[in-house]
């Protein structure tokens, strides 16, 4: 691939809430190689949200990092956050600050606003795009070497896909589609599933399979439904990397995760992710949104390497994070029908100046927020019957399940509601963001 004619700021984002030194310091390993490679304006982006003696740590290894010409980092812990926040608010002058304020940096675990935050932030820091990576990963090794996402993130993202094609990059895009801008690029993950549930599946797989089965719409075939099982939460397998495959098409949302993507600024400065809390997939939506808006990416394989943190596991983990797969489930109720929505309005969800209309996809979460509870008292009739044939911590977790029913219905259409909220004020905020400087205490 060739290099961009002009250095772009790109800030290579990492929200974490957990130990994560080594990604720390093979992240600032891929700034330096943009920087490198393509000449790069690298804004190296740490959102912290751990525990004051890990922060700690994690600001060591910052301060330790060896000099990088075009690399600046920045170490925010959640006081840094909120205070750039508050003042982004302040000048964005929207109703019911606080409220927003809770929507961007709530005091539960949220992927879709800590990926909200650092959007946020890269607009105040002027980047062209917004690079995610996740601290339960790590790259892969090639002949030695880290193989590193950015190297086809960078070449592309931003400019008319008809110029990647005239580079000779593979495509499979509809020719009509070429003056588009080239939004997303993205690849998957190999190793253990995306979500934390094979021990399910170790134990019974007509139990996995009907539990996975639950994320699909009630009105899916059978076979549309196995299908979906089959490739769900996989990424790209195990198989390593040997070699760069590149294909510039309108990419499929199961063929990258959100450990491996960027995302162009036009993109994030329009549309937010949901923000919805003690939910896994929450940051998933704008996936969605650029493949049902015909909007070109690039699709590699330059997959990272995904495993599992052991606190999952733990007695206060493991509950904890069934209830974010619950969640998750119960949000497909409102996202599938948004989803079928925005296929149906498919270029209409795009301006004149082929960017992203947000008050469509404002209207078209407020319309998912009627929809009939019904399918989701099944989905949690079905969740309990199978977590009680598994036994053991399962069926204990299917009774607190039990007592939890009426308030995690109430939540899936309240995180919906919210988003809209969000969704409507985000052009507002995003302005302000741009004109509003990174905290004092920014590392």
């Amino acid at each position: 691939m060739n290099q961009a004619p002009t250095a772009p700021r790109i800030c290579l984002a990492l929200p974490t809430n957990r130990a994560c030194s080594a990604a720390l310091t093979a992240l600032h390993a891929e700034a330096a190689y943009a920087v490198r490679e393509f000449g790069a304006d690298v804004r190296l982006l740490v959102l912290d949200s751990s525990d004051e003696a890990t922060r700690a740590a994690h600001a060591r290894v910052v301060a330790e990092l060896p000099a990088a010409p075009g690399v600046t980092v920045h170490h925010l812990d959640e006081d840094a956050q909120r205070d750039f926040l508050r003042r982004a608010l302040t000048g964005a002058r929207l109703p019911d600050p606080e409220r927003l304020l809770d929507l961007m940096l709530p005091s539960a675990v949220s992927y879709g606003a800590c990926t909200n935050r650092a959007f946020l932030l890269a607009a105040a820091l002027g980047c062209d795009s917004m690079h995610r990576r996740d601290s339960d990963s790590t790259y892969q090794l090639h002949a030695g070497q880290p193989v590193f996402p950015v190297h086809h993130e960078l070449p592309w993202l931003g400019r008319p896909a008809a110029e990647a094609t005239a580079a000779g990059v593979r495509t499979g895009l509809d020719p009509a589609r070429a003056d588009r801008p080239v939004s997303l690029v993205g690849a998957s993950f190999i190793g253990a599933l995306s979500v934390d549930i094979a021990e399910i599946r170790d134990l019974d797989e007509a139990v996995y399979h009907d539990v996975v089965g639950l994320w699909a719409s009630a009105d899916w075939s059978e076979e549309r439904k196995r299908d979906l099982v089959e490739e769900s939460f996989t990424g790209a397998g195990t198989d390593p990397f040997t070699g760069d495959l590149a294909t510039l098409t309108v990419v499929d949302p199961m063929r990258v995760d959100m450990c491996n993507v960027a995302f162009d600024h036009a993109v994030y400065e329009r549309v937010p992710l949901p923000p919805a809390t003690d939910t896994i997939g929450s940051d998933y939506f704008l996936l969605h949104l650029v493949h049902d808006a015909g909007l070109p990416g690039i699709q590699h394989n330059r997959h990272i390497e995904n495993f599992h943190t052991p606190e999952r596991r733990t007695d206060t983990g493991f509950p904890a994070y069934q209830r974010r797969f619950v969640k998750f489930l119960l949000s497909m109720r409102y996202f599938h029908h948004v989803y079928d929505r925005m296929a149906a309005e498919g270029d209409r969800l795009l301006d004149a100046d082929r960017h992203v209309r947000p008050g469509t996809v404002t209207a078209l979460l407020r319309e998912s927020t009627a929809l009939d509870r019904a399918e989701n008292v099944w989905r949690l009739d079905r969740v309990d019957t199978a977590y009680r044939k598994l036994g053991g911590r399962y069926a204990a977790f299917a009774e607190q399940l039990a007592t939890d029913r009426d308030r995690l219905l109430d939540e899936a259409e309240q995180d919906i509601e919210d988003y809209a909220r969000l969704t409507e004020a985000w052009p507002a905020l995003v302005r302000a963001a741009r004109t509003t400087p990174l905290a004092p205490m920014d590392g």
